[in-house]
Formats: structure tokens, sequence, C-alpha cells
């Protein structure tokens, strides 16, 4: 399977801070390749490294067949970046930052128009609007015409859809699938766990290093132990009563439950009684399904070496 992207050993400091820890992984070609991560866990470094913006101070790393720190110049030719921040020109209209980025790329917005037609159809009618004036869901709508306008081999998005209404988050993700027909591979960090699912692949990051790469389904499946949910009206008095239990291995909040995983893996009438005599009557507890997330969670507790108890 030939490979969009392919990175080996790449760190970058910025001063004493580690940003990037010996990354290496590769995208296959027309994938959804998704990066999982908190704030500061490297995912913006590496999207800058991979777009030929910021230079590795290790590593090597393969794009698109090329290069990325000797032969930019022809890959900034066949990659789409949408940063995280909102950067296009708000003082334009719709019409006019697209075709600015149109005539950028030394094409026209006619000549690819059927490229971003679902997309862009849905804010044409505002056309005429200053982009600073257009809703969140709106400017990434208009953000992702302006990255796709030259046709791209690569885009790359990070966290598109932060701040964007649920309704609008799905239809971007629907957009993305899409555009599979157009051969594009796509690259992709988001703090949602709904949106990583719909990746081929995802990699888990953190402190700069990745923790696992597989696919959705592998990573919530590799979870080791059993998990249960646990709920009362006293969201915030339970996270603590069962935090101070010692038969409590890790206990953090999903929603309005407490996800519980316990020392020896089997759960009994001892957590409810204990519950009821720390005045805790009306706990729920159910066995349930891991998700993405709980798995991101695990593995940062055996890398760190530690549990949420402290």
């Amino acid at each position: 399977m030939l490979k969009a992207v392919e990175s080996s050993g790449i760190s970058k400091k910025f001063g004493p801070t580690i940003a990037l820890d010996n990354i290496s992984f590769s995208v296959n070609e027309s994938e959804i390749f998704g990066f999982i991560g908190p704030d500061g866990a490297g995912k913006t470094t590496l999207f800058r490294i991979i777009t030929t913006l910021l230079l590795p101070d290790e590593g090597e790393m393969s794009v698109l067949g090329m290069d990325s720190t000797t032969d930019y110049k022809e890959l900034r030719k066949n990659i789409g970046y949408m940063p995280g921040r909102f950067s296009l020109y708000q003082d334009l209209s719709v019409e006019e930052n697209l075709n600015f980025f149109a005539t950028v790329f030394g094409t026209t917005v006619e000549e690819n128009y059927e490229l971003i037609s679902d997309i862009y159809s849905h804010i044409e009618p505002f056309k005429k609007r200053l982009a600073g004036k257009l809703s969140g869901g709106m400017k990434q709508k208009l953000a992702l015409s302006c990255a796709l306008i030259h046709k791209p081999r690569l885009l790359i998005l990070d966290e598109p859809t932060t701040g964007v209404d649920a309704v609008s988050r799905s239809e971007f993700w629907d957009m993305l699938g899409k555009l599979r027909k157009y051969n594009i591979t796509i690259i992709v960090s988001t703090p949602y766990m709904d949106e990583a699912i719909r990746c081929d692949r995802v990699a888990l990051i953190q402190n700069g290093e990745i923790l696992s790469i597989d696919t959705p389904q592998n990573i919530k499946a590799g979870f080791s132990r059993k998990l249960f949910t646990v709920k009362s009206a006293e969201k915030y008095k339970l996270i603590k009563t069962l935090r101070k239990n010692p038969e409590i291995l890790t206990a953090y909040p999903f929603g309005d439950s407490i996800h519980v995983t316990l020392n020896n893996n089997t759960l009994d009438n001892s957590l409810y009684e204990y519950l009821v005599r720390e005045g805790i009557g009306d706990a729920v507890i159910m066995e349930a399904e891991a998700g993405i997330e709980d798995r991101f969670l695990e593995l940062m507790e055996k890398d760190n070496g530690i549990t949420n108890k402290a």
C-alpha cells in the first residue's frame, strides 16, 4: 500500500520543552488518519512539520514521496492546510477569500468547483458576506473550501470542528467522507471521540509521544480491564467517595457518570454497601463498554506509572 506520509524518529524542542519525542508513523494514501490527544500533546507542532512550516530537530519525514525539508516548494502545491484557528482574511468576503486562494495556487474556482461543491453550496448564498461576520460552522466550511480549491493530494486539518455545534460537526465529517472519491489523504486532529471513530486509523499522542496507533475498534478493544459506570445525583461527592475506596483502581468523570475500574476486576455488593455507608444511597452501577478515551487514559496511566488515586 502506498504511503502518503512516512515519519521516522521525528523530534522537536522549543528551548527546554520537548514538543515531539521520536515520533514514527505512516499514513496510507486515501486514508482518513486521526490524531487524538490533549492540548500540548504535540499535534500542532507535528502538523506544521508535515506541512513544511517547521523543520524537525531530528528524524526524517517523507510526504507524498518527497522529503519534507528539501522538497517544500513542490509539497506546498500539493497540501491543503486548515489550522486550528480561523486564519482567513476576515475583511474579505466569502467569495473574495476563495478567489484569492485559488489565484495563489494558480487555479480558478471554476476549475475545481466540483471538488468543493458539496461544501461551498452551504455558504454560497452568503458569498458577499465578510468572512469575519460568518458563524462558526460557516467559517469552518469556508476554510475547508479554501484548503481544497487547488485540489491537494494531502489535506491537514487541525481540530477543525472545535467550538462548532454538533450538527455542523456531523455535516463536516459527512463532507470529509465524500472526499474519498478524489483520492485525497486526510490527516485530522480532534478532541471529540465521536469523530475519532469515523477515522480509518487513529494515533493516541501525549507529551510528544505516540502511545498507540490502530483502528478505532482495535483501540477500544485494547482496554485491559472491566469497566463500570457509576451514577448518582451527587456527582462531585460520588467521585470523591469512589477515589477514597482502596478497591477502586481508577475513577474518571464521563458526562453524567463516573467510569470506574476495580483492583480485583470484579463487581460485587461491597461497592454498593460502601457507597451507602458514605451517604450515597442512589448509586446505579453498570458494566460498560470501553471507548477510545477510556483506552487513552489507561495508556497514559501505564506510561506515567501512576493511577488517578493521588
